[in-house]
């Protein structure tokens, strides 16, 4: 890879704001970015753990914050290179032409998972909070087990379109756009959760230069905007080497 080019990685739920901030960024500068996407977690081939694991390098990774920060732990990204970068919310969805149920209170949330006998739910950040703290919370979990399905490598949205299931849940910014869906983001308050997606530099990467450049960009107020129309909140974080 020629000294002008940053290779960066991405999980589903900042994916669609990096293709769109990319090549703003070629444009603005004349460096080039190599864009990868996987899964902040899980052991599917093309999952970033995965990718890891079997020794790929990358310059640039935008992960659900725990994830990066474990392999902050690891020495795979470089400590105090971390910079928050959106926050996420966790949405529902129907396919368009289904009820719509109320998913507003506690109430109304725990009776209609457990009157939907098809539900799914991404192996991301929100994915794994809602199986391991949120049914167990509302005393749902074994029900859950046999009905609620963990997707790896697709977005629930698509699971949904292909008629596998009739409720699904994954961050707001991974729904969007996904065509044919009627999007739920009013979940109830004592669950909603903001998950971070967070960018860090690879430990190994020849390009600390262009790497601390690029996710500078990616933290300004000039790709802010670009952030907000992915259905994420822009954080315009500190940089940690300024």
């Amino acid at each position: 890879m020629s000294n002008n080019t940053l290779s960066v990685i991405t999980s589903g739920a900042f994916a669609a704001a990096l293709k769109l901030l990319a090549p703003m960024y070629e444009k603005k500068t004349g460096h080039k970015i190599q864009l990868s996407f996987g899964s902040s977690m899980g052991t599917a081939s093309d999952s970033i753990p995965t990718r890891l694991s079997q020794g790929e390098i990358f310059d640039v990774l935008v992960l659900a914050g725990p994830a990066l920060d474990s392999f902050i732990k690891e020495g795979v990204i470089a400590n105090g290179s971390k910079v928050d970068l959106a926050g996420s919310r966790m949405a529902a969805a129907v396919r368009t032409g289904d009820p719509v149920p109320n998913l507003s209170t506690l109430e109304s949330f725990k009776n209609t998972l457990l009157n939907t006998p098809r539900i799914a739910y991404s192996a991301s950040a929100s994915g794994t909070y809602l199986s391991e703290e949120v049914f167990p919370k509302i005393g749902i979990a074994e029900q859950m087990a046999k009905s609620a399905k963990k997707i790896f490598g697709e977005r629930v949205g698509t699971i949904l379109m292909r008629l596998e299931t009739d409720l699904g849940f994954q961050q707001y910014s991974e729904l969007l756009p996904i065509a044919g869906i009627d999007i739920i983001r009013e979940l109830p308050p004592e669950i909603q959760k903001t998950f971070y997606f967070t960018a860090g530099i690879g430990a190994m990467t020849k390009q600390l230069h262009l790497a601390q450049e690029f996710i500078a960009y990616l933290a300004s107020q000039e790709a802010a905007p670009i952030i907000q129309e992915t259905g994420l909140d822009a954080v315009l974080s500190p940089l940690p080497w300024k």
